[in-house]
């Protein structure tokens, strides 16, 4: 009889960044159903503390406020961690910033907003790897998911966003933000090389768009570029998720699953 492997997590306590977040809600309620004790890290504690309650009658699930790019509160949050649930076997480095001039063109976008969002999305994912994946390698055992984007992997399609709007606002993807995904990409890769006789697994999962109240103009624009013809629904990051971080996927590090209803195949 052919065994599969089980997709649970329980018993095993995970780490997730950006807890709080459209993803990160979701990703934190199917951690939890599948068995795992949660540290949600956010740097809002209040959406932290929203997203560990939503789970609250599957399992475990802790809020923790944590500015990332600062080691020491990493290292701190490390140990209250340890103590409520005890090792970490995962880390799923979601957090990513939106500064204030976010949507602002590339010729004048501000360096400060460039250093803010840069040291969230991967100096941030680095010191966090560096803690928890250390704990990791000197166990023997772990598995670190980093959530990239597709404008880390293929370039956004600038012709979508004229007239697009979210919140009112008219948006676009500032190349910040390609930049750190891209960069984060590569730190997938290097760790999971560092660590790969260690029995530590670094993967990444890359989102298509997330539908999350974009208006209808980019929404026909965006989904006129997937081959499924729709954006994403924030649920649908799920069982990716949830593989990588399970035993289904004891042999799987170094690669990236993107879940983007076939975007970056074009």
């Amino acid at each position: 009889m052919v065994e599969v492997p089980a997709f649970s997590l329980t018993g095993r306590t995970v780490v997730i960044t950006g807890g709080g977040g459209i993803l990160g809600q979701r990703m934190t309620a199917a951690m939890v159903a599948a068995g795992a004790n949660v540290a949600v890290i956010d740097h809002d504690l209040a959406k932290a503390t929203q997203a560990a309650e939503a789970g609250a009658d599957k399992g475990r699930a802790l809020p923790f406020a944590v500015d990332i790019t600062d080691g020491d509160a990493v290292r701190a949050v490390s140990l209250a961690i340890g103590q409520a649930f005890g090792p970490v076997h995962g880390l799923v480095n979601n957090a990513a910033a939106k500064s204030a001039n976010f949507f602002e063109p590339f010729e004048t976008f501000p360096l400060a907003d460039w250093n803010e969002v840069m040291g969230v999305n991967l100096t941030g994912a680095m010191i966090c790897s560096q803690i928890f994946g250390a704990a990791m390698a000197e166990r023997g055992d772990g598995s670190i998911v980093n959530t990239l984007s597709i404008y880390g992997i293929v370039a956004p399609d600038q012709r979508i966003y004229e007239g697009s709007e979210y919140e009112g606002r008219a948006i676009n993807t500032p190349a910040v933000y390609s930049a750190s995904k891209a960069g984060l990409w590569g730190l997938t890769r290097y760790l999971s090389s560092y660590w790969g006789h260690r029995n530590v697994r670094v993967n990444a999962l890359t989102p298509g768009g997330v539908f999350s109240g974009q208006n209808s103009t980019f929404v026909d624009r965006y989904s006129a570029r997937v081959p499924m013809g729709r954006m994403a629904q924030a649920t649908e990051m799920s069982g990716a998720l949830v593989f990588l971080l399970s035993d289904a996927s004891s042999y799987v590090t170094g690669q990236n699953i993107a879940v983007d209803g076939g975007l970056t195949v074009w």
